[in-house]
């Protein structure tokens, strides 16, 4: 049996790293990763982040909580600077900057080796099921901000 959190990258004094590989599905016509796609990568380190730090969406969704809460992308930002192409192996980071209320501010960077492929900053929300914010649960402070709970 496959142990799941092998699939799920690390946690890293920073916050979290995985690697990707670009397949075919990936690619435009050209060979070069589709802008979209790069969505669907950050968004991959950003659930496997929360999975290691133990945040699970399936928890959320069945109401462990106290009610049932679902993880809304508000606002992002993404800076193309490089392409990546079909067989790359990326690099994606994901660190938080900042947890307000009921909203966390990621950082995340994709790489090809030492080169910068891509950057995002991300806006993202819990909301209950009736679309109304809720505030972050203490304990997921040290989880997604492990650089402010170990300062060394």
């Amino acid at each position: 049996m496959i142990d799941p959190t092998a699939l799920a990258g690390e946690l890293t004094p920073f916050g979290h790293r995985m690697h990707a590989r670009v397949y075919y599905a990936d690619t435009d016509f050209s060979g070069v990763v589709y802008h979209a796609r790069y969505l669907e990568f950050f968004e991959r380190g950003r659930s496997d982040f929360l999975r290691l730090a133990g945040v699970h969406h399936t928890e959320l969704a069945d109401g462990k909580h106290g009610e049932k809460l679902v993880w809304v992308v508000k606002r992002m930002e993404i800076d193309f600077r490089a392409s990546a192409r079909i067989d790359d192996i990326l690099t994606i980071d994901t660190r938080t900057e900042r947890i307000s209320g009921a909203r966390i501010y990621m950082a995340q960077e994709l790489k090809r080796g030492d080169d910068m492929l891509v950057t995002a900053r991300v806006e993202a929300a819990i909301i209950s099921e009736a679309g109304k914010p809720r505030r972050f649960p203490k304990e997921w402070l040290t989880a997604f901000m492990p650089q402010v709970a170990d300062p060394a």
